[in-house]
């Protein structure tokens, strides 16, 4: 997980990250700011399509 942040990250400085670690599980939650906000729900179709939440 960390690995996948720093690299997006590095690639897109407009999103934010944040991890909540749980019993089984990492939670990733994904921001930006207003001006990026059509690209973070592009992501959320992206993944809603292939299957959804993981």
């Amino acid at each position: 997980m960390r690995d996948l942040v720093e690299r997006e990250s590095g690639c897109c400085s407009f999103f934010t990250f944040t991890t909540t670690p749980g019993q089984d599980l990492v939670r990733l939650d994904i921001s930006v700011d207003q001006a990026h906000e059509a690209v973070l729900d592009a992501l959320a179709v992206r993944t809603a399509a292939s299957g959804g939440q993981r």
